[in-house]
This record gives C-alpha cells, sequence and structure tokens, in this order.
C-alpha cells in the first residue's frame, strides 16, 4: 500500500510539474516581416535565459483575428496600430504593455536583372510599360499593413488609380515579396527591411516617409495570458539587445 500511495504521489508531482512548464510556455505572434529578426531574437533570448518563446508568423490582420477568437497567444506585434487597436476594441490585450517597438519604411523592388536600376516615384511613371506585361506586387491593400501604406503612399504621389488595375495582392508582405523574386511580377511594393534581407531583388525606389502614415509596430501582452515567462520575453523584446538585433535588419528603434 505503501509503495502503492508513493508512485501515486510521483505521479501528481509530475503532472503538476507538467502543468507548471506547460503554463509558463511563451507564444509570441508576429507580423511576417518581422520573421528573421524575430528569429535571431529569440535565439539570442534563448541563449541567455535557455528558455525558446514559440513564435508564429502571418498577416498582421490574420493574427488579430486569430487572437480576438481564442488562439493561445501570450504576445502580438503588429505591422500597423490598426490591428492593435482593433484588438484593443475587443479587449484582448493588456492595454498598460502596449507600446510603440519599432519603425520600418516603404520601398520598391525588381528582379536583380531588371533593366533599370532606379525608378523615379512620382505621377510620370507609367506603370504598365514599367512592369512589362506582369502586375505590381504588393501585400492586399484591404487588410494587410504594407497593402495599407503602399495604396498610401500611392494615392499621395498621384499613381494609386493607374496602379489599382495592375496589382498582384498577396496575403503578406512576404508574399509580395515572393512574387518579384519568382519573377512573376517585375516590381514590388514592401518593407525596407524584406527587401535588405532578399538576394534575389534590388531596391529602384524609396517611398517618402510622408507620403503613407508612420510605419510603427507595436507590441501588447495579450490578455489574462501574461505569465511571468511571457513577461519576461516582453521585456526583452523592449531592451537594448533586442533593439540592436532589430537594427541590424534595417528597423528603427523607437524606445
Amino acid at each position: 500500500m505503501k509503495c502503492l500511495k508513493a508512485a501515486i504521489t510521483a505521479i501528481v508531482l509530475s503532472v503538476s510539474s507538467f502543468t507548471t512548464v506547460a503554463a509558463d510556455k511563451v507564444t509570441v505572434f508576429a507580423a511576417s516581416s518581422l520573421t528573421n529578426a524575430m528569429n535571431d531574437v529569440v535565439s539570442a533570448y534563448e541563449q541567455k535565459t535557455g528558455e525558446k518563446p514559440t513564435v508564429s508568423y502571418a498577416s498582421s490582420s490574420a493574427l488579430a483575428r486569430q487572437i480576438a477568437q481564442g488562439a493561445p497567444a501570450n504576445i502580438y506585434v503588429s505591422a500597423n496600430e490598426k490591428w492593435m487597436d482593433y484588438l484593443s476594441g475587443q479587449g484582448v490585450i493588456e492595454a498598460s504593455t502596449r507600446k510603440p517597438l519599432l519603425h520600418n519604411s516603404l520601398v520598391m523592388v525588381a528582379p536583380n536583372n531588371y533593366p533599370q536600376q532606379t525608378i523615379t516615384l512620382d505621377d510620370s511613371l507609367d506603370f504598365a510599360k514599367a512592369l512589362d506585361g506582369t502586375r505590381l506586387a504588393v501585400g492586399d491593400p484591404n487588410h494587410v499593413p504594407a497593402g495599407i501604406y503602399t495604396k498610401e503612399a500611392l494615392e499621395s504621389i498621384g499613381l494609386w488609380q493607374q496602379a489599382e488595375r495592375l496589382l498582384a495582392r498577396a496575403n503578406s508582405v512576404r508574399g509580395a515579396l515572393l512574387l518579384v523574386e519568382r519573377q512573376e511580377a517585375l516590381l514590388g511594393v514592401v518593407y525596407k527591411t524584406d527587401a535588405l534581407i532578399s538576394n534575389k531583388v534590388k531596391i529602384v525606389g524609396e517611398f517618402p516617409a510622408d507620403s503613407h502614415t508612420a510605419i510603427s509596430y507595436p507590441v501588447a501582452m495579450v490578455e489574462g495570458r501574461g505569465n511571468e515567462s511571457a513577461k519576461a520575453f516582453y521585456d526583452f523584446l523592449n531592451s537594448d539587445d533586442a533593439a540592436a538585433i532589430f537594427s541590424e535588419y534595417g528597423f528603427e528603434d523607437i524606445h
């Protein structure tokens, strides 16, 4: 009987220990444009603490909708304020933890073998000629932050009406980049950080900062999921160590 009680006690302790560990797992939902930089941030954090958060990447809109529907994320990093506002309105983020984390900029890219080295981004541009029978790859302006910024920028410089009928709408900014890398689209609009990590495209134009809303990446904890491990990684995301890594990928730290 004593042996049986001891065995049961051991099982209970084991289950209790597993539950504690499981509760302390950290899941981050992050905009797809953060993929490479965030992977390096996670690696640095793992080297420092021995803990490795799990990161799910997709468009900010898709991730926000998943969180609103109860997806088990601890931390959300959006590529624009709109989708963080959406979650705030749903009451599913901890308002006190919402902070601007990074800035980015918007560029036009082309395959490396594209004949022009630069494109003048003003209303003199003939998109149909520049695209040579292909389309302009962008994040879908209806919901992808990069696409929303793109529409604003093209409207600002007088090119939206011409460009709208020529769009190849991707479900994320990385999807738009891939279309240009594959030369399925000869031009695309992506974040500068995405352009810099690709060896298959070149930057042929940079949109003026005042042609679109400032590209801000806010971060926040998800309401009710702020375990100690999640709080620790959230703090690391806001640290100088993480800022240095993001900077290497072209993001601007805005602390």
